[in-house]
């Protein structure tokens, strides 16, 4: 059933599939407790280092498992599941859970705090809709200027800026940010020009009885892959072209470079990326700037079209919680004399909150990240 050749070996996965394992990738991944740390999953030696001339000089496959010896005299036994989800997903998802792509949103996915606090399962479902969707929305926050961390405490430490933990959004007479005026705002993701861009963004309202000022959402995931399905010219001229995402202010000056839209090695979506005030092209030949303006106006076309553009308002205790790797958010303009329109942002990076739905996936009573005493 399996043939040992050089340093490729086939294994019978079972129902009639086979997949050809190179003899050092089997080595190198060994989960035998001399090659594997039981705890972290680290190696316990440097793989670079393995002999070149590895082979595999003995397979016994029972029990669910794949018994390997090696010619550096290394053993070992792998799961045969273990190595059927190797090769059906290369690369680790960061939230598990189908993708769905949308221009609308009906129903929106709204959690209850109250039911988030009691129960884990739930915590699960709210990370299970950003997975899908890319948003999850909260209802019974405490109206109070930290009461979103009623919220982070339940999924990991909120990310800290120049700007702080969690910032106002409001309109007040000096303004340092064109989101503290009540104009509206393009549609953008947050922050393109740090390093590393937050992963989530959180919206909060305290207040918001002004006429106007209606949040406006975009799933920039489905605008990209309308682009590549009309053009994809021009989705690789995004995907190869770079830009560079600049802000600069009394405190900071941040700068980053990056393209508009980013793929994985298969090409499944990375993260997609707009921010028509930051963004600065760079004077690359003039030949490759039009293909780049041709696809730019395409792109904001799609994202610009009312199609694609879920408009909604926040009330008092309400938030939205958005993937800023793929949404893209914006505001309709307000009007200062009719109310207060006031909001109240955060941000959590993405290696926290993917970790808490896999600790949770693994045991439904893991605690978020603290610090360790």
């Amino acid at each position: 059933m399996t043939a040992l050749a050089g340093p490729v070996v086939e294994i019978h996965l079972g129902d009639g599939q086979s997949h050809a394992f190179h003899a050092t990738w089997l080595r190198e991944n060994s989960p035998d407790s001399d090659n594997t740390d039981p705890i972290t999953g680290h190696r316990l030696q440097v793989a670079a280092f393995l002999p070149a001339d590895l082979t595999v000089v003995d397979l016994v496959q029972r029990d669910g498992h794949v018994h390997l010896r090696f010619n550096d005299g290394h053993a070992c036994a792998y799961p045969l599941a273990a190595l059927q989800a190797a090769v059906e997903q290369l690369y680790p998802s960061e939230l598990i859970g189908a993708r769905e792509l949308w221009g609308q949103l009906d129903p929106l996915p709204w959690h209850d705090l109250g039911e988030l606090q009691s129960n884990p399962e739930n915590i699960l479902a709210f990370l299970g809709d950003v997975a899908r969707t890319g948003l999850a929305l909260v209802r019974g926050l405490p109206i109070e200027d930290d009461g979103l961390l009623r919220l982070t405490d339940l999924l990991g430490h909120i990310r800290w800026t120049n700007s702080g933990g969690i910032a106002d959004v409001k309109s007040i007479a000096e303004a340092y940010d064109l989101s503290m005026t009540p104009r509206g705002l393009e549609p953008h993701v947050d922050n393109p020009y740090r390093i590393p861009q937050p992963g989530y963004t959180m919206l909060h309202c305290l207040r918001n009885d002004a006429e106007g000022g209606e949040s406006i959402l975009i799933d920039g995931f489905h605008v990209a892959e309308q682009l590549r399905a009309e053009r994809p010219d021009l989705f690789e001229v995004l995907c190869n072209v770079p830009v560079v995402f600049r802000y600069a202010d009394e405190q900071a000056i941040l700068e980053n470079v990056v393209p508009f839209i980013e793929t994985w090695p298969d090409g499944r979506l990375k993260q997609t990326r707009f921010h028509g005030r930051a963004d600065r092209t760079p004077a690359v030949a003039p030949d490759i700037l039009e293909r780049f303006y041709e696809a730019r106006r395409a792109y904001a076309k799609l994202i610009w079209s009312d199609a694609n553009q879920l408009r909604f308002k926040l009330a008092p205790g309400e938030m939205y919680f958005a993937d800023n790797f793929r949404l893209f958010h914006g505001r309709q303009p307000f009007t200062l004399e009719s109310g207060v329109r006031h909001m109240r942002q955060g941000y959590l990076d993405r290696d926290v909150v993917s970790s808490r739905q896999k600790t949770l996936l693994r045991d439904i009573t893991a605690k978020p990240w603290k610090p360790r005493a």
